[in-house]
């Protein structure tokens, strides 16, 4: 498996998990956030010039993931080298997915064991999309966790499981991996250290390519003095720390083709001694026992014999040989279903060859047979045909003169309900056209009436201005009071006079009134009219909406019956007549 390849597998599980609702897209603002974090955990520059010129569009939607493929490849995984942490890059992977798909799940891992599920699912899985594990491997890497936990291997529980599996699809995705390893069915009578302890040496495995590791004494190169240190086997490398922590590493011991690995005698009162020989330094090492020292030097020896031949870790070319025999089996079983197909059609070929022979012979007998009977019968069904066609066009002579009859009668139903909706239409325009000269009434009398209300409000200021004067003439000087009276007598006479036209005014306010109701009356007939005439054409038609006549709001009322002006007007003729009230008083 390529290192893209690799990658792809884990930033698949990110993008299925940004897909909240499943529809197989993602908004353009996670994308981003996630190919900024994929930047960073792959140690690439990131361009954010380059993310928004490749999410330019006028769409504002979300991306699926053939559409964010093609910056996914140029500008990320191009660039990616195998200079990263995997395990970080893994870790922000997870984060993203493990809690949408295991948040309400109790299992009985760690989240930091269902991690390495997850890193080990992604190894053995297929690399086809959406991921699965298939069965054998399934099986591989159960067996590998019973074999680290210290357990017996029990067939019956995986016959068990992969009944359950060919009921579906003899696969399974990495939650309902990590749901069963989770549930305890595999590690039945192992405490959860147990089956934590089995997980991790898998993954050590699996994917950090841990080959061996253990305690053993080194001897050093300056002071000659053995120390304990914690050995770790890899395929280029062997790495020795303080503590099984790995919290403190000490060095390394590179690994080529040319290195060797050979046993030594006991000396220095060390025992089970090997030493492994460089290009340019050797390293004595002391196993605990010789079982230990057999296996690291057979370990270390596979790692040099695998270095020469360039072939890859143990695990990952064991994968590989299972995939090809998977490959090998599927398409010998594809030709032999091929094969299968091509003998069922040609066999069915024959058997339809044979039946259509035996068809043709019997067709052949009950042909020769039937012209016998019908040269027999010939006569008599001529006769009985003649006779059959004679009745036959009596009756369709008659249907059709009762059709024509019947649809005469229809069309003069049809002309004769034609007739009828004209008449309506015209005393439906008849109506309407009342109702319009009504309306114009209304509108003569309305402007009428707002006339006479504009006449009576000057008349009205007219007498106030008389009355101020009056009152500022009466305030003047004592000496003028003989001639004010007479003015005051010429005054209140106009006053009279002014008041009689008021009254006059009033009266024909009054007449123009009851006129505006006549009218209304007029209007309010020529709607019910209209109403009965629309409810009758739309009883015939159902197409017809009738005009109704508009809202009216509430009229005012004054001392002197209905105004025809609005609220803001009167609220102005209430100041205006306070203000003059106000003006008499201060004269006086």
């Amino acid at each position: 498996m390529t290192l893209r390849d690799e990658l792809l597998k884990s930033i698949w599980h990110a993008f299925t998990a940004l897909d909240v609702d499943k529809s197989g897209k993602v908004s353009k603002s996670q994308l981003k956030v996630l190919s900024h974090n994929l930047c960073t955990v792959l140690r690439i520059p990131h361009d954010p010039v380059a993310l928004e010129e490749h999410f330019k569009d006028d769409d504002e939607g979300p991306v699926s993931n053939q559409g964010y493929m093609p910056y996914l490849n140029k500008f990320i995984l191009d660039k990616a080298k195998d200079n990263f942490d995997r395990q970080d890059f893994n870790k922000m992977c997870w984060t993203l997915c493990f809690r949408k798909n295991l948040g309400q799940k109790k299992l009985f891992i760690s989240n930091d064991d269902a991690f390495k599920i997850w890193c080990i699912f992604n190894f053995l899985c297929e690399d086809r999309y959406p991921l699965v594990i298939v069965t054998e491997e399934i099986e591989y890497f159960l067996r590998k966790l019973t074999e680290a936990m210290g357990g017996s291997w029990v067939e019956e529980r995986f016959e068990d499981l992969k009944l359950e599996l060919s009921s579906k699809q003899q696969c399974l995705n990495v939650w309902e991996l990590i749901t069963l390893v989770g549930s305890g069915q595999f590690s039945k009578g192992m405490d959860q250290p147990t089956l934590s302890m089995g997980i991790s040496e898998v993954y050590q495995e699996l994917i950090l390519d841990v080959l061996k590791q253990g305690y053993m004494m080194k001897k050093g190169h300056k002071r000659k003095n053995w120390t304990e240190r914690w050995f770790v086997l890899k395929p280029g490398f062997i790495s020795y720390y303080v503590g099984e922590d790995l919290a403190e590493k000490k060095g390394d011991i590179p690994l080529d083709g040319s290195c060797s690995v050979e046993s030594l005698q006991d000396k220095e009162g060390k025992k089970c001694l090997f030493l492994i020989k460089l290009s340019h330094k050797s390293f004595e090492i002391s196993a605990s026992d010789k079982k230990k020292k057999q296996e690291w030097i057979q370990a270390i020896q596979m790692c040099v014999n695998l270095l020469r031949l360039s072939r890859p870790a143990p695990h990952h070319e064991a994968r590989q040989k299972r995939r090809d025999l998977r490959l090998r089996q599927q398409a010998e079983q594809e030709e032999l279903e091929l094969r299968m197909r091509e003998l069922q059609t040609a066999n069915e070929a024959k058997q339809s060859e044979l039946e259509n022979m035996r068809k043709a012979l019997e067709e052949a007998a009950a042909n020769a047979a039937e012209e016998e009977k019908k040269r027999l019968l010939t006569h008599t069904e001529l006769q009985d045909r003649y006779r059959t066609e004679l009745e036959r066009e009596k009756m369709v002579r008659q249907q059709m003169e009762e059709q024509v009859a019947q649809k005469s009668t229809e069309l003069e139903q049809y002309l004769q309900r034609v007739q009828e909706l004209e008449d309506m239409y015209h005393k439906l325009e008849e109506a309407l056209e009342e109702e319009r000269r009504a309306r114009q009434d209304e509108e003569t009398v309305r402007k009428l009436q707002g006339r006479l209300l504009e006449e009576e409000a000057e008349k009205r200021a007219e007498l106030e201005q008389i009355h101020l004067r009056q009152q500022r003439a009466i305030s003047e000087t004592e000496a003028e009071k003989q001639e004010l009276e007479k003015e005051r007598l010429a005054k209140e006479s106009a006053l009279q006079a002014a008041m009689k036209q008021l009254e006059e005014l009033e009266q024909e306010r009054q007449g123009a009134l009851e006129q505006y109701q006549t009218v209304m009356k007029k209007l309010e007939d020529a709607t019910n009219n209209t109403k009965s005439w629309k409810h009758k054409v739309a009883q015939q038609e159902g197409m017809l909406r009738l005009i109704q006549p508009g809202s009216k709001g509430p009229q005012k009322i004054t001392n002197w019956g209905p105004a025809a002006f609005s609220d803001v007007e009167l609220n102005l003729r209430e100041k205006q007549w306070q203000e003059m009230k106000n003006q008499a008083a201060q004269a006086q």
